[in-house]
């Protein structure tokens, strides 16, 4: 779930180089009463060169609260940012961050938060925003973090404009700030701190500044100006044995009017994220626009979770009206699905107004008809403007950027063409690649790498329809620039952005050599020298010889590597398959702590206070087991046997699902809202003439909105539901509870779009992530959910729950072969034990669905499986829990209808009900099954036993399936999702009944 707690504060404005500088706000409040981590003292140091500049923040943040914190940062940068390196305190000295691939990263993270010590990550979210983990900010202590980014300067009148927000929000303690420019033919102008004074420095043209105070608070952000070059430059770079070299090119800035069409195409981002954007400025390019149109035709579509239908509007006499009311009264609600749409004949060019955030349905971007333009519009504080820039420049047209206080400025970039590169190629020098092929201010930006000492660069221009060649030299002696390199990065980078999952492996390699985090790489910091062993990343170049040391010791992966789980699997498959074949005795009596007949047992025995405690035996309350295999212990099972080898296995369901029962047969339909409802068995068995129902209890939270949500007409719950919005935009919960009760009233397409805006909470939460991935399978949204687990699979590639949950939505949506296919990476790679069954849960649903889809029409390719899991287990009945917050303890109890529980310390009841091991540190799942039930009531319930996340988390979501006739055509499901808070929180789910 959404981590609800202490972040790091106000230093993500600082990073914000947008419109106006932003306030500095924590990203969530704390719950409980505790006190957010605050930003005690910031020390600022700037370097300007050029037409460029490199940042370094050094930061320390204080802890006020009395237990130990993961701090999380939000970091939202300018397009024209980039973080090129950050560092954490050890032991008194700063440590340098290094790349590493981002699923593995996180994975890192948190396998060392777990053990209590120091790492810090920081990751790429999406579009130009990152995060910042560290952990731990100590109980009344303090952690220092250095970020540096650079970034190219905007050019204004002639001069280069560094603006460097200081809304930190509350006073610091200490803060200074030195600022140093080179190169510059005068003094810099300063504006926003006037004790900020600029003295000449030794060398020509270097000029620097340094202020110190205490108790400091700003009151707006710093602006330095300093002249511009008017003369083409290049400079070069030597970085890791090749030299780079970035050119500067004035052009023109004149611009020529363009012609519009008559028939306009507006696509209006009204997601949930739109209503951050100015829209206000937004309609003001468009008042400019449409004027100069005078007569024609728009066809609005709004871009939410699902493009809307179109609506068109006409324009007379430059009169847009209509369609003006009609964009100020919109509603921004649900996920960002850009790209869900189609071109339609006879549009000439097409407006985006979007922040380009995509989070949700396709990543394709329809393909424009030939002679159709299109332009991004983009007003937002924080935008992906990579993947704006591809879609518009594909498109043949470009990204204005909208600044609030001059709107009138970007409707003039709107209604007018300038200058164009259209061409660039190179002697001795190659990879060119282009800050943009559209500069607006006047200067065009060209980096590369040199291939000899020297080179030449040949440009070709386009302005008012026709061509101009530029050649522009790259000498020997070019001047040295110690960005050049991470600018040629940065640029090809964002090209490569735009289409992320196409160019994944080069965006990898990009941000490992450059050590810029990604939509692929990430920086973390260890703690220590055997931590970067123990995970094999590369440590910063002061450890390399004591890395190299442990390594060639044999200490680290290549000494301590965990044997590939499938042997181990394989015999605990095997001992379930004697469990299924073991005949259990049906008529038990009730066990002592029932009284009579109903359930009297105490809550579970104390327990330690820690969550991690031993399987208990079982021996006194069951009857001894056959001598051929151990009930309840299936991490401890026998070694496996010697099987042969056959070529390419294939499941036959006729004989694997023999002596089996047939299944069940639905009466009633699957009842969405979790009223009660009724599914029997039917056919030959041991339980012929029997019949099993599920019945669900109907959950609800009891917030205050639930009510008056509950108590309206099904046409007034959406209004109810915004009126509410603005107080619970950070709950996950708000949002689930609102899309139940819309679905539940008929609404299911605002349901589902309520639903939707899980997506656009803390980017690429996977947590969030696979709870909006579960309840889309439940509303019957497969294909949508399938897109969502893919998503949570890239991000979290070392979860197995990531490769079964995209598997299930897989089978659900039809796709068996997919779903087999990545049940089996469960099956197949090694996990971390703490992940408990999960792969032996995972082979009986394989097991399952190739039973019952494989067919002659349909055949599946088994061939990758080992043969030695290939055997279908039906069962009568089963019982699967999982949550949604990592290092967190749930249990899941099972009440037989003698009374007896099953559960962690008692984990195979006299009849043969059996539950998988304890999940004490991730997300389950828990499994009960039971192959022959006996008659009667089996209460399922969950119980929240504790966890050990180290932020202020809220309620933990939890879902169960409970499934008849398991593994058989017949199969059904019920589902239901609840919410538990506290340690010690029980709730009853629901329960199955068989009847004679």
């Amino acid at each position: 779930m959404r981590y609800q707690g202490s972040r790091l504060l106000a230093a993500a404005g600082l990073f914000c180089v947008v419109h106006v500088a932003t306030a500095a706000t924590p990203l969530m409040q704390t719950i409980g009463g505790e006190t957010p981590i605050g930003l005690q003292s910031l020390q600022i140091k700037s370097e300007i060169s050029g037409s460029t500049a490199e940042t370094t923040l050094h930061m320390v943040f204080h802890n006020p609260n009395r237990r130990a914190l993961e701090g999380n940062l939000q970091l939202p940068l300018a397009p024209n940012q980039q973080i090129v390196g950050f560092a954490l305190d050890i032991g008194g000295k700063m440590r340098a961050a290094v790349p590493v691939e981002k699923s593995k990263g996180r994975e890192v993270f948190e396998a060392i938060e777990r053990r209590g010590v120091d790492p810090a990550l920081l990751e790429a979210t999406q579009g130009n925003n990152f995060k910042l983990r560290v952990f731990p900010v100590p109980a009344g202590g303090t952690r220092v973090v250095e970020v540096t980014y650079s970034e190219t300067l905007a050019q204004r009148g002639g001069e280069w404009a560094y603006r460097l927000p200081l809304d930190f929000g509350d006073e610091l303690d200490n803060f200074s700030l030195d600022v140093k420019v080179d190169g510059a033919g005068k003094a810099p102008r300063v504006e926003g701190l006037s004790d900020l004074a600029f003295e000449k420095g030794d060398a020509v043209g270097t000029f620097a500044a340094h202020l110190a105070q205490q108790h400091f608070r700003s009151t707006g952000p710093l602006d330095i100006s300093l002249p511009a070059e008017s003369k083409p430059r290049s400079y070069v770079q030597e970085f890791h044995g090749s030299r780079y070299f970035l050119a500067e090119v004035p052009v023109s800035t004149a611009r020529h009017e363009r012609s519009l069409p008559h028939v306009v195409g507006l696509l209006w981002d009204s997601s949930g994220s739109g209503a951050s954007r100015r829209v206000e400025a937004e309609l003001a390019v468009l008042d400019a626009y449409f004027a100069k149109m005078g007569e024609g035709e728009v066809r609005l579509t709004r871009l939410r979770d699902r493009p809307e239908a179109v609506k068109s509007f006409h324009v007379s006499g430059g009169d847009w009206s209509a369609l003006r009311r009609e964009l100020e009264q919109t509603v921004y609600d649900g996920a960002s699905a850009l790209s869900d749409w189609k071109p339609e004949p006879g549009v000439g060019e097409y407006l985006l107004l979007s922040d380009g955030l995509q989070n949700y349905g396709g990543d394709a971007f329809p393909a424009l008809a030939e002679g159709q333009r299109l332009y991004a519009l983009d007003s937002a504080a924080s935008a992906d403007t990579a993947r704006l820039t591809a879609w518009a420049e594909h498109g043949g047209g470009r990204l204005i950027r909208i600044d609030r206080q001059a709107p009138a400025a970007a409707a003039r970039e709107l209604l007018s063409e300038g200058v164009r590169l259209t061409g660039m190629h190179g002697d001795g020098a190659s990879a060119l690649v282009a800050e943009t092929t559209r500069p607006a201010q006047g200067l065009l930006r060209i980096a590369g790498k040199l291939t000899g000492r020297e080179g030449m660069l040949h440009l070709t221009l386009a302005q008012d329809g026709g061509t101009s060649q530029l050649d522009l030299a790259l000498p020997q002696d070019a001047p040295n620039h110690p960005l050049a390199a991470y600018d040629w990065a940065s640029y090809r980078l964002r090209e490569l952005e735009a289409e992320p999952d196409a160019r994944r492996g080069e965006i990898r390699r990009l941000g490992q050599d450059f050590g810029m985090p990604s939509s692929e790489t990430s920086l973390i910091v260890l703690e220590s020298v055997q931590d970067y062993v123990r995970y094999d990343v590369a440590p910063p170049q002061e450890y390399r010889a004591e890395f190299d040391r442990l390594r060639a010791s044999g200490f680290g992966p290549g000494g301590t590597e965990r044997r590939t789980q499938i042997d181990q699997l394989v015999a605990a498959f095997r001992e379930r398959q004697q469990w299924w074949q073991h005949s259990f005795p049906k008529n038990v009596e009730p066990p002592p702590y029932v009284v009579q007949g109903e359930v009297a047992a105490p809550p579970p025995p104390a327990l330690p206070p820690s969550p991690v405690r031993p399987m208990a035996s079982i021996a006194a309350a069951s009857p001894p087991p056959p001598p051929q295999f151990a009930l309840g212990a299936p991490a401890q099972a026998p070694a496996p046997m010697e099987m042969p080898k056959v070529a390419a296995p294939v499941l036959d369901a006729r004989v694997a699902t023999s002596g089996a029962r047939p299944g069940l047969a639905a009466r009633d339909g699957f009842n969405r809202s979790g009223e009660a409802s009724r599914i029997e068995i039917g056919g030959a068995s041991a339980n012929e003439g029997r019949h099993a129902g599920i019945a669900l209890k109907r959950w609800s939270a009891n917030a205050p909105y639930i009510t008056r949500m509950k108590s309206a007409g099904a046409d007034k719950v959406y209004a109810i539901y915004l009126d509410e919005k603005p107080s619970y935009a950070n709950s996950s919960a708000f949002f689930l509870d609102a899309a139940d009760i819309l679905i539940n009233k008929g609404r299911r397409d605002l349901g589902l779009r309520v639903l939707s805006n899980l997506a656009e909470m803390d980017l690429e939460n996977r947590q969030v992530l696979r709870i909006l991935g579960y309840r889309l399978m439940e509303a019957g949204a497969q294909e949508l959910a399938v897109t969502v687990l893919q998503k949570v699979l890239r991000l979290a590639e070392d979860e197995p729950q990531s490769f079964r949950d995209l598997g299930l939505a897989y089978a659900a949506a039809g796709r068996y072969q997919e779903a087999v296919d990545s049940l089996n990476e469960v099956a197949q790679r090694s996990w971390d034990p703490r992940f408990g069954d999960i792969a032996l849960i995972a082979v009986g649903e394989l097991n399952a669905i190739a039973a019952t889809h494989n067919s002659w029409m349909h055949p599946l390719d088994l061939s990758h499986v080992d043969p030695r899991l290939l055997k279908n287990l039906p069962l009568d009945l089963r019982v699967v829990m999982s949550w949604d917050a990592d290092n967190s303890d749930m249990d899941l109890w099972v009440t037989d209808p003698s009374g007896e529980k099953c559960f962690f310390q008692n984990t195979l009841t006299r009849q043969g009900g059996r539950i998988s091991r304890d999940v004490t540190q991730g997300y389950g799942p828990e499994e009960f099954i039971l192959h022959h039930a006996m008659p009667g009531k089996y209460k399922i319930e969950a119980n929240f036993y504790g966890n050990r996340q180290q932020v202020v988390a809220g309620a933990t979501t939890v879902q169960v399936r409970l499934t008849t006739g398991f593994g058989t055509t017949h199969a059904r499901d019920k589902m239901i999702t609840l919410r538990l808070r506290d340690r010690g929180d029980t709730v009853f789910v629901g329960e199955f009944e068989v009847k004679p």
